[in-house]
Formats: C-alpha cells, structure tokens, sequence
C-alpha cells in the first residue's frame, strides 16, 4: 500500500517534470516472475524503472542508503524502503550469495526484480561486460530476462550531482528472453557466460551504446 501511495505521488511529479518517453512497456509480462536487465548509467536508474511500469519492480541498493543519519539519511532509508530497494551490505563476504537470495525470493514469489548486469554505473557512456549474477538468477528461477535500455539519465543525474537536471530520458525495452533450454545448467560457467552476453547484446541493440567487452575497473563507478 505504502509503495503504491508513494509511486502515484512521486511518479506524478517525475513525469510531469521530466516526461520520460516509454517505449514497448507492454513487452514487460504484467503477472508472474520476470528479471528486468538495464544499463546503468546513473543511480536514478533504479528509481525510473519502476516508475514507469504499472507493476513493483524490487532492485538492489547499497546498505548505506538504509543507515544514514539526520533528516537526509531517514528521508533515503524512507525513499528506498518504500520503493521496494533490498539493502545489500557489499562490504560482506556473503554480500553475493544474499543479494541472490533475497532475489530468488522475489521471483519464487511472482514478483518482478531488477539488476543491472554492469554491476556499477557506466563511467564514460559505454555498455561493458555483463556479470553473471543475472543468468544464474535466470537458471535458479526460471524467470525470463527482459533487457532494457536506459537513455539520458547519465545527463539528467551526471557523476556527483545530487539534483537531477531537465533532460529528455527514454526507457526502452526488449523482447523478454527465456533460457529455459539451459535448465539444470547453472554450474556451467560456459553456458553462464553465454546467457549474460546474450543478454547484454540485446541491451547494446536497444541503447545502441559502444560495447566493451571487458568487466568495468574496480573503483571506476559506484553503483
């Protein structure tokens, strides 16, 4: 109830001020499990996804954006609560293997998660190599991958600024992707391989960034 009240409110004004443009939304099964697979080119990412599907969209968020103090820390703990965001501690060993519990636990409940397959944002605009977190979550579950690409946000929210600028964004997204054929395979590092960059050259079709096909430096972005 209180992530509906709070998506009507603040989608409102999202989309009053900056009129995001939404294409091929209908392509996002509207019951059941399913994994949506963005770019990630800014941290609004995770808020834009689900503000512009009529259904909850769970996504990962650092555990800091939980545990901050004074008026801006609750106002973020509030925000990410509401809008569905499971803190993940990275600074843990286990932060992995949780961050794919709790997200096994979204899907096996029919319900709708995000992660970006990039692991951290962009830092120069291009789509680099996938992670394979998203195929194993694929195999474990079942789920079909929707990918989607995500235009403009690097320049509504560019690196270090805190208020989101007027700047056109689109949400665009693909034909969901179903690895069923794969099933009982998912300790297969070949075939996990497989699933995410098939996954990723869908989103490189529909963003038509630069792809780079090596992992992201560690450091070089925060997610």
């Amino acid at each position: 109830m209180l992530y509906a009240v709070s998506k009507r409110v603040v989608g409102a004004v999202a989309r009053t001020i900056y009129r995001p443009t939404v294409i091929d939304a209908d392509k996002v099964p509207t019951t059941g499990p399913v994994i949506l697979a963005p770019n990630h080119l800014a941290v609004l990412d995770s808020f834009i996804v689900p503000l512009v599907l009529p259904r909850p969209v769970a996504f990962l968020a650092k555990a800091e954006y939980f545990t901050g103090s004074g008026p801006k820390g609750a106002l973020m703990k509030w925000l990410f609560s509401t809008w569905g965001a499971i803190p993940v501690d990275r600074g843990k060993g286990r932060a992995a293997k949780e961050s794919l519990e709790a997200a096994e636990k979204v899907l096996r409940d029919g319900g709708a998660f995000g992660i970006h397959p990039e692991g951290t944002r962009s830092p120069d605009g291009r789509l680099y190599r996938g992670r394979t977190g998203v195929a194993r979550l694929a195999l474990s579950t079942g789920a079909p991958v929707v990918p989607v690409a995500l235009t403009g946000t690097d320049k509504l929210q560019p690196r270090g600024k805190k208020i989101p600028r007027l700047h056109p964004v689109s949400v665009r997204f693909g034909d969901p992707l179903d690895f069923n054929r794969y099933s009982g395979l998912d300790s297969s590092l070949p075939v996990l391989r497989s699933i995410t960059d098939e996954i990723m050259y869908a989103i490189a079709e529909l963003s038509d960034q630069e792809y780079v096909d090596r992992y992201q430096r560690p450091g070089a972005a925060a997610a």
